[in-house]
């Protein structure tokens, strides 16, 4: 913990006092939160930061889409467009931001909206032809005006919310206890060989209720990179000399799953826009060579100058083990909640 966020100690705690009481309020109804005729998945967590939503938000619609009609809904966080939007073929990111974007390009048998009131959202997207049976909500674990059916909750292994505090000392949005509001806490971006006893540790460390079921992931990397008219697989690329780009919260894993001595690492800040400057910066420092990026980034630059060059990376979230505990547990909250 640095200098200055230990002087920040005082609002550090004034903050977790505010959104203590802001939650109260919701639990014991004084402030009113909205619920819906069908089932409601919300994926987020306590902290700032990468845990992985977006390709748990993707396991999901794999698990889901072949059976119900599945909608996801996300704020769009730095998009440049108001209100409520729904994808279609005039979208791109800037119109949704770049999570929702890559789910719309991905999954093209699911609907994909925008909205940072996710009441209006869901309202918006049960008004549509197409009927629904159930809406993913992206990052709206503290959004209580809306009381999902179903919370998931993420947690990233290196940056436990249990060994954290509240912002701005900390990274925390909420309160700890803000943990009891799940159903299920997923420990993200884990090593792929944690071992049982540590496993036993962390869930020693939560302090879950007996309610709640906890599951362990990790990041899983493709082995093939795809540019737009040709995939080279990544233990080729490996030892080729190449331009590897990152504008996510947290890039290292990335980096060091792609990178070699020769290769250049550029780091942009999550969810930057890329601007002309941006563009020529990067074309002079790969000099030719191959970029590769994550597959959030590639969205906003695949349609730049770039593109000749440009590669990206696709990832998944995989569990570590009891993933058939997991499925059955989502599926079984839906085909229950699904009303006929």
């Amino acid at each position: 913990m640095n200098l200055l966020r230990k002087i920040l100690f005082p609002f550090a705690i004034l903050y977790g006092f505010i959104t203590s009481i802001r939650n109260f309020l919701f639990d014991k109804g004084i402030l009113k939160s909205t619920s819906f005729d069908i089932p409601v998945i919300a994926v987020g967590n306590l902290s700032v930061g990468g845990t992985g939503k977006t390709p748990q938000i993707e396991y999901l619609i794999r698990l889901l889409s072949d059976q119900y009609k599945v909608a996801t809904l996300s704020r769009g966080y730095k998009r440049k467009s108001e209100g409520f939007v729904l994808a279609d073929e005039t979208s791109n990111a800037e119109i949704l931001g770049d999570e929702p974007f890559q789910f719309y390009q991905k999954f093209p048998n699911i609907q994909v909206a925008v909205d940072a009131n996710r009441t209006n959202g869901i309202t918006q997207l049960l008004s549509q032809k197409n009927k629904l049976e159930v809406i993913l909500l992206d990052d709206a674990y503290q959004h209580r005006k809306v009381k999902a059916g179903f919370y998931i909750l993420l947690s990233s292994y290196d940056d436990l919310y249990a060994d954290d505090f509240m912002l701005p000392t900390g990274n925390l949005r909420e309160s700890r206890s803000g943990a009891n509001r799940a159903n299920i806490v997923v420990v993200t971006k884990c090593p792929k060989n944690l071992s049982d006893e540590k496993q036993a540790e962390i869930a020693s460390k939560l302090k879950l209720k007996a309610s709640q079921q906890l599951f362990f992931t990790f990041i899983d990397y493709d082995d093939v990179i795809f540019g737009k008219e040709e995939k080279v697989v990544v233990s080729e690329i490996k030892s080729e000399s190449k331009l590897l780009l990152a504008g996510i919260a947290k890039p290292k894993p990335f980096f060091d799953y792609l990178k070699n001595e020769s290769d250049d690492c550029l780091t942009f800040p999550d969810h930057h826009h890329f601007s002309e400057a941006d563009l020529d910066s990067i074309q002079n420092k790969a000099s030719g060579k191959k970029i590769i990026t994550t597959e959030k980034d590639y969205v906003r630059l695949k349609d730049s100058k770039l593109v000749s060059q440009l590669y990206y990376l696709p990832i998944k979230s995989t569990f570590i083990n009891k993933q058939q505990n997991f499925d059955e547990t989502i599926l079984e909250y839906v085909k229950k909640n699904l009303t006929t």
